[in-house]
């Protein structure tokens, strides 16, 4: 997921407007450049939002299969996906070469789902990788939960979660004092 966002990033940009000094707008970017033009600022990759706080549930995902595959969980426990996760599934997520641990009968589907407070309408909703790099420009922090589904026999795990989006600045300027006096004073 995360090569398909840098990826993204090289085809589409990350503001829409960037360009290298010197380029005329029909001229493509080499995807080696580092800093481009950005309404007249300098963007450099110090300024690109990558994945923060990643949380990979690989050992859950693990540990939920061992508990199937002895039979102390039931597959129509795991096999559960909601018809709005398929759906999204069908139409926002990316073929993944993983094979259903379940069925081994088709390849998972990996979507993307974004949340946050400040996202309005889109909380809550599957993302391609696409329209992830340009929430990402335009909002502040969300979170991205990536759920592995697969289309035929309905099972569903979280792959990983992480955060993207452009860090809050931090509340106020900081100062030794801070209006508190000091043993000197």
């Amino acid at each position: 997921m995360f090569t398909e966002i840098v990826g993204a990033r090289r085809r589409f940009g990350t503001a829409g407007e960037c360009r290298r000094p010197g380029t005329g707008a029909g001229r493509a970017r080499r995807a080696g450049s580092v800093a481009y033009r950005c309404r007249g600022r300098r963007r450099t990759l110090v300024t690109v939002r990558l994945q923060r706080q990643v949380v990979d549930y690989a050992l859950r995902r693990r540990s939920l299969l061992s508990e199937v595959y002895s039979g102390r969980t039931g597959v129509s426990e795991v096999c559960d996906a909601n018809p709005y996760l398929l759906r999204a599934a069908k139409f926002h997520g990316k073929q993944s070469q993983v094979m259903c641990p379940i069925c081994r009968k088709e390849q998972l589907t990996l979507v993307s789902w974004v949340f946050g407070d400040h996202l309005g309408p889109v909380s809550g909703s599957a993302r391609t990788a696409e329209e992830l790099v340009l929430l990402a420009t335009r909002f502040d922090e969300f979170s991205v939960h990536v759920v592995e589904v697969c289309r035929t026999c309905s099972w569903n795990h979280l792959v990983k979660s992480y955060v993207l989006g452009a860090a809050r600045p931090p509340k106020g300027k900081r100062t030794a004092r801070n209006g508190a006096r000091t043993a000197i004073e």
